[in-house]
């Protein structure tokens, strides 16, 4: 992928977003588990009492649990959702004859960057759902945890003891969260560094990017939150056991929580995408 900063600049290679993503996870990953095991715990507990309840249980080293699952969604989902994205972005750019310095149009921007979270959302769902299993399962009960010694194992288990299709389950809710986190990242990410460019008299340097990324940051994570929950809701819970559709879940959840059940986990969520946002989107920051 080329960049607008010179003649020069180097091609990027398709799977830089995925890296970044991985590599971030490391470090963010306690927080991506406390987010799950809200989502999925039917109890108004805030995200700190969440973190310190299991660390003091379990021990600090718990809050990595789960984290070659995380990876392994990262170098999957992400890599495919920014990788796509840049690829499909490259073939509009090229249709337009002396325009590919351009940056690309508001409704250019929403469907490549729509099609290509859709498309993420299906090839991830697999290690999405190992992912929610290991990372909720320290919020369960002992009788009801799966213990993935690892997201390997658990991919083959999961195989083994349910079948191919459980690697669907949740898979509406998922594509339809990966399209709006693709969308509300990237879009308004490229919306709020053309206004702060054009409003403010800041350069196109690491500080727009960060404003931008931080305001991107924030509209994906609001905007993807209800389909977050229900994705996790259903995915966490073991092929045969009842209240696991999407219907059956909505109808739980509203019963018993709330309508803002479907907002559980927003400060975690908040937290890591707004600190990975700027490393995630550097790829981005590049070819605009």
């Amino acid at each position: 992928m080329s960049t607008t900063n010179g003649p020069g600049a180097a091609k990027q290679p398709f799977w830089l977003g995925g890296a970044a993503a991985s590599f971030a996870v490391c470090f963010t990953h306690p927080i991506d588990q406390t987010k799950y095991r809200m989502q999925v715990l039917q109890s108004r507990t805030s995200m700190l009492s969440t973190l310190y309840r299991f660390a003091v249980r379990d021990g600090i080293s718990s809050l990595w649990s789960g984290l070659s699952a995380s990876v392994l969604r990262q170098s999957t989902y992400s890599t495919a959702r920014f990788g796509l994205y840049n690829f499909l972005t490259r073939k509009i750019t090229q249709q337009q004859p002396g325009a590919t310095k351009q940056p690309l149009s508001a409704p250019a921007t929403i469907a490549c960057a729509g099609l290509a979270g859709g498309l993420a959302g299906m090839v991830g769902n697999p290690t999405e759902v190992v992912l929610v299993r290991m990372c909720a399962d320290g919020a369960k009960p002992a009788s009801e945890r799966f213990h993935y010694p690892n997201a390997a194992v658990g991919l083959y288990q999961i195989w083994k003891q349910e079948g191919v299709k459980v690697f669907g389950r949740g898979l509406s809710a998922n594509v339809v969260r990966s399209v709006l986190m693709n969308v509300s990242q990237i879009a308004p990410y490229a919306a709020a560094k053309r206004t702060i460019l054009a409003r403010t008299s800041l350069q196109d340097d690491i500080r727009t990017h960060a404003l931008a990324s931080l305001f991107a940051g924030t509209v994906a994570t609001t905007a993807c939150a209800p389909a977050d929950v229900l994705k996790s809701r259903i995915q966490s819970s073991a092929s045969g056991k009842g209240g696991s559709s999407l219907s059956q879940v909505i109808r739980a959840g509203l019963a018993s929580e709330g309508p803002w059940f479907l907002m559980k986990g927003w400060t975690p969520a908040w937290l890591r995408l707004t600190s990975v946002t700027p490393i995630l989107l550097t790829e981005k920051r590049l070819t605009d």
